[in-house]
């Protein structure tokens, strides 16, 4: 395959900077362009629900780089025009405001959008957390109220309260799972995360979904749940999870289904490519189809993409891996952890609350779970027998 003279990058957060970045670091000279449907500068979105929600940073410290690099990219960066149709034979973007982008090879790169409850929308009080003005937006309300509910109890939801605990709030977290984060995390160290978060004074309302908002004069008053409780709240944080950015590719004739679906070297059609969240391929090493939700994978697919576009023609096959910071816990995993796995404390001790675990499977180790011992949990990964990992977990970290 021949390297194409010009690439469009549709999506300027992490995974499609990433990827301009690694086609320049791998050589590429030809023309490069950058779509992004926000008018920020690129930005990171993991610190969003930790350090710009807490105001530990000034937003612009979210900047993924600045200026001074995003121009020695030697890339056209289009910002605040987000991308509305693509004409895969053409190899050709439509924006909202009417330009027309063609490149040799395009990569999608857009991402998610935060899921909502059914009437949220114009409701004051109510929040979801998925771009830099939402953080402010949320930091805003949270600053002038004294209770919060966060509902959902997946990675994002669970870092939310605890960073408006963190702030003084009074927090509750309400949630269908057992424990905080017990998909991703099964249940012995969802169990302890549970525990931290009870033990900083958030309020766990979990084992049942809910039902509805709770509204008076405009504004959320709380919520209720399916069992009937109300929770009261000045603010209600929606963080039950996101959906890929596929709408404007409706009519293009890709395979959209839970992502953009690809080949195993990330490539949905000839000359396009998906990479980051949006991403759905085929992961030759778990031989099944895979969709990260995580900043890790965003840097590495990106790379993986880039050399492929290349004319490496490689399949990507990483090593599932999500990372958590909540109150003084900062939680890594590598490979999977299932409900059903032997768990094995090889460094440190639980009731340290500083610890790697072992998860295995028929002998084999699946996962690594390290609690406050990243370098450890890092040296750990070498155990993994990716050969028996078959089943992907995931975070938005």
């Amino acid at each position: 395959m021949s390297t194409p003279d010009s690439v469009l990058v549709v999506g300027a957060s992490a995974a499609g900077l990433s990827t301009a970045e690694a086609l320049r670091r791998q050589g590429y000279r030809g023309r490069l362009t950058i779509l992004g449907a926000e008018e920020h500068l690129p930005y990171d979105r993991p610190p969003l629900s930790k350090q710009v929600l807490s105001g530990v940073w000034e937003p612009q410290q979210a900047q993924l780089r600045p200026r001074a690099a995003l121009d020695a990219l030697d890339a056209e960066l289009i910002l605040g025009d987000p991308a509305v149709g693509l004409d895969v034979a053409a190899r050709t973007v439509r924006t909202a405001s009417g330009r027309s982008l063609r490149a040799d090879a395009v990569v999608i790169a857009t991402g998610l959008r935060a899921r909502t409850l059914p009437g949220q929308d114009g409701l004051a009080g109510v929040h979801t957390l998925r771009g830099l003005d939402d953080a402010q937006s949320l930091r805003k309300d949270l600053l002038a109220a004294s209770r919060a509910v966060v509902v959902g109890d997946g990675v994002l939801g669970s870092e939310i309260a605890a960073t408006a605990r963190s702030m003084g709030l009074d927090v509750t977290l309400a949630g269908p799972q057992h424990a905080p984060m017990a998909m991703q995390l099964g249940p012995f160290a969802a169990e302890l995360l549970s525990d931290l978060h009870a033990e900083n004074g958030v309020r766990l309302r979990l084992g049942a979904s809910v039902a509805a908002l709770e509204t008076a004069g405009g504004r959320t008053t709380g919520v209720r749940l399916e069992t009937g409780e109300v929770l009261p709240a000045e603010v209600v944080v929606v963080a039950f999870g996101a959906a890929p950015v596929t709408d404007w590719l409706d009519g293009s004739g890709l395979r959209l289904e839970n992502g953009v679906v690809c080949d195993a070297c990330c490539r949905a059609a000839d000359g396009i490519w998906a990479v980051g969240d949006v991403a759905r391929w085929h992961h030759d090493g778990l031989g099944t189809m895979l969709r990260l939700e995580n900043r890790t994978n965003a840097t590495e697919q990106a790379a993986a993409v880039a050399a492929n576009i290349l004319g490496e023609d490689r399949p990507y096959v990483p090593v599932p891996y999500f990372w958590t910071d909540q109150f003084d816990a900062k939680i890594q995993v590598h490979g999977v952890l299932p409900t059903n796995a032997e768990v094995d404390i090889v460094d440190g001790a639980t009731a340290d609350r500083r610890f790697v675990a072992l998860y295995r499977q028929a002998g084999r180790t699946v996962g690594v779970l390290g609690w406050n011992m990243p370098k450890q949990t890092r040296l750990r990964r070498s155990e993994l027998d990716t050969n028996a990992i078959a089943t992907p977990t995931g975070g938005t970290s």
